[in-house]
């Protein structure tokens, strides 16, 4: 098994990191987890569109290009008229996502001691 250390800058798992990691990575990839956790195991683009509120077009695709490539989505497109495409999670892909879901239901329900926090900061940063 090959050694991969994130801290490296040559080392590869550090963009596969930013993909996963980013706002619209982290939030296309639980979007999926959730759909096959609700036995909708794939999603069609404009779905997870919906799903991903504030995500433009562009972005959702370089986003899922991203994904595809790291083996973290599957994307199939059937050749119909119009075009029909759906995306999945991989094995890997929910891996990640399952652990990234614990990670987002962690921050959400913490929000209130992380505004006040902030209200705190601002309060302290604004009296200087």
């Amino acid at each position: 098994m090959d050694a991969f250390d994130v801290f490296s800058r040559q080392c590869p798992s550090r963009t596969t990191l930013e993909h996963v990691t980013g706002r619209w990575g982290g939030l296309t990839l639980t979007a999926l987890y959730e759909s096959h956790e609700n036995h909708e195991s794939r999603l069609r683009f404009n779905e997870l569109r919906r799903r991903v509120d504030g995500v433009s077009e562009k972005m959702l695709s370089q986003t899922l290009h991203a994904l595809e490539r790291d083996g973290l989505v599957l994307r199939e497109a059937r050749p119909v008229n119009p075009p029909w495409v759906d995306y999945e999670l991989t094995p890997l892909g929910r891996d990640v996502a399952e652990r990234l879901l614990g990670l987002i239901q962690l921050v959400e329900g913490r929000m209130s001691e992380v505004i006040s926090a902030r209200e705190r900061y601002d309060t302290t940063r604004g009296a200087l």
